[in-house]
């Protein structure tokens, strides 16, 4: 069997930045350190993190007094780091800064006085700490058909800004249904979505004319790695999304000669060698590798954590 390795897949600098967050904050002050949530959505990551002594919790009252705590990189709401601030926990905000871009453009659109539309999924953590950022109401939509059951004069002046995990098709689908409803809107350009995402996406495309079956390794809560999946059935190529080599179906590659593999921004390049691991226990396994975009963006750590100026860089490698 062939197998052909996506280019870029994997770990984004976001995600490198968040756990070297929690990693850093470890070596530093000790055990325990306190997650706001999952770091990032990936069981493997989260579990390796306990076992070196982080507690994850979904409310700041599990946290106990002056004890070190992490925002997740999915941002919280402005009512989350208030809540912090009154309690004086001392904390190390592992929030991308791509999210960090998405909450502040949102601001200043408020700011001008325009009526903000968000652009996301229902319930997840990245949306409901956008929304929390903001401290006008924010409308939601999630589909083209959401845009045209909105309950807004069509002359409001309205912004628009995206989940930066969401597919870029779909999203661009959206934004045109808006520009459509609205006489005066403004927000930002597709390609201000997460470069990692649009990178993933567009590897999983060129992906999907080269092989019979596309396996796409990340969390089922994870948005960005449920998106390839999509992507790839979307481009007629049979596509699983699985967290390991454990949930392998060897009925899935009955006819298959050629699997093209990615993984989703917060999925470890060690469990991409497990689904190989996997393939070649159903036979012989030839592993090659698309030639993608390499990416080099680095993204700074909290100055609570480094040694000196160029000691706060991360960067994010596949």
């Amino acid at each position: 069997m062939k197998v052909i390795l996506a280019q870029p897949r994997g770990f984004c600098a976001g995600v490198v930045r968040a756990i070297e967050i929690v990693e850093r904050a470890l070596q530093k002050f000790g055990p325990p350190v306190y997650v706001r949530h999952e770091i990032v959505h990936n069981k493997h990551v989260v579990e390796s993190l306990k076992a070196k002594g982080a507690r994850f919790v979904e409310d700041l009252s599990e946290v106990p007094a002056n004890a070190v705590t992490i925002f997740s990189a999915h941002g919280v709401a402005k009512s989350v780091e208030e809540e912090a601030a009154s309690r004086n926990l001392p904390v190390l905000n592992a929030t991308c800064p791509l999210v960090t871009k998405v909450h502040n453009q949102g601001k200043r659109y408020v700011g001008q006085g325009r009526r903000l539309i968000l652009i996301g999924h229902a319930g997840h953590p990245e949306v409901e700490g956008t929304m929390g950022q903001i401290a006008e109401p924010v409308t939601l939509v999630q589909t083209e058909s959401d845009v045209a059951a909105l309950d807004i004069p069509v002359d409001t002046p309205v912004a628009y800004v995206t989940q930066t995990t969401l597919s870029v098709d779909d999203t661009r689908g959206i934004i045109a249904a808006l520009h459509k409803r609205f006489t005066d809107i403004v927000g930002p350009e597709t390609r201000d979505i997460c470069y990692a995402t649009q990178n993933r996406q567009t590897a999983v495309r060129e992906l999907s004319e080269l092989v019979d079956v596309i396996l796409v390794v990340g969390a089922k809560n994870s948005s960005n790695s449920n998106r390839l999946r999509e992507i790839g059935e979307e481009a007629g190529t049979p596509s699983y999304l699985i967290a390991d080599g454990s949930e392998l179906d060897s009925a899935w590659f009955n006819d298959a000669k050629t699997v093209g593999i990615t993984a989703g921004a917060s999925a470890p390049e060690v469990l991409v060698e497990d689904v190989i691991s996997a393939l070649r226990r159903l036979g012989p396994v030839d592993v090659s590798q698309l030639h993608g975009r390499h990416e080099t963006i680095e993204f700074r750590l909290p100055p609570e954590l480094t040694d000196g100026a160029t000691a706060g860089r991360v960067t994010a490698k596949v």
